[in-house]
């Protein structure tokens, strides 16, 4: 027997626009001006370099082209090209994860730290903030609050597997880059979405901060004019709370693997 226990909830606009920006799955490989991959949408190639998230996505992440979806260098590029394309493109920091802050470069106490046997590339976290020492001399550490992407150029080499046509492909697509479910249930008809969530999403941090950004690029590129959430509970489904998925938002790399200036991080 199906019990069904549905909550709406529904944005409406009254002028929505006209979409613009193709929907688009793109694989790609971020490296460093050395070589080093830091990031990948190809789990074979992820767990070759050590960088394999268990937790992760992989086989093609799908982004809205000029929705910022990626880094600012890597949309441009994407910008006129066609389905099966395949190449490379190289970014300075400015348009990839900006500039390293001199001011995010600190010098404290080794006693702020756990793990009193600092050493250069150590990650650290103090006070919330993640950073790598970068320096120990005597008592006093040189802590490096920036992203460990920032300051660097990166290369992406990339291939546009396909665009997306239809409202449910473009919906799914929106919410696994935001939230890291794919295959969700989700309807369509006459410019209304419905998006069938399980009551243990009412949870999830990231399920909540995503849906309304879900809702209001669907009503920007892709002509919808009302999206509703409903929650949908069957005597079969799982009412636990499911553990927070870790999804790539922007074509975006993890953290970079342990070196001398170790590690995290948008594409």
């Amino acid at each position: 027997m199906l019990i069904n226990l549905v909550y709406l909830f529904k944005k409406r606009v009254e002028n929505y626009g006209n979409p613009e920006s193709d929907f688009i799955k793109l694989n790609y490989t971020g490296k460093f001006e050395d070589g080093r991959i830091f990031d990948t949408t190809d789990e074979e190639l992820a767990k070759k370099e050590d960088i394999f998230n268990p937790r992760g996505l992989y086989g093609g992440d799908v982004v809205i082209v000029g929705a910022n979806h990626t880094i600012e260098g890597l949309d441009e590029d994407l910008e006129g090209k066609e389905v099966g394309y395949n190449g490379s493109v190289v970014i300075p920091p400015e348009k990839a994860f900006g500039l390293s802050d001199p001011k995010l470069v600190e010098t404290i106490s080794i006693t702020k730290l756990k793990d009193r046997n600092a050493h250069p590339g150590l990650p650290v976290e103090i006070d919330g903030r993640r950073g790598v020492v970068s320096r120990v001399i005597g008592r006093r550490v040189t802590v490096d609050f920036n992203s460990p992407l920032a300051g660097k150029t990166v290369t992406y080499e990339y291939t546009i597997e396909n665009v997306l046509e239809t409202e449910v492909e473009k919906i799914r697509g929106l919410l696994a880059l935001y939230t890291g479910l794919r295959d969700m249930e989700v309807e369509t008809a006459d410019g209304v979405a419905k998006i069938y969530t399980s009551t243990g999403l009412t949870f999830n941090q990231r399920w909540l901060m995503a849906k309304d950004r879900v809702a209001s690029e669907l009503f920007k590129y892709a002509g919808l004019k009302e999206v509703q959430f409903i929650e949908k509970l069957t005597a079969e489904s799982e009412t636990q709370i499911p553990a927070e998925p870790e999804a790539k938002a922007e074509a975006e790399p993890e953290a970079e693997p342990e070196t001398e200036e170790s590690s995290e991080p948008e594409v």
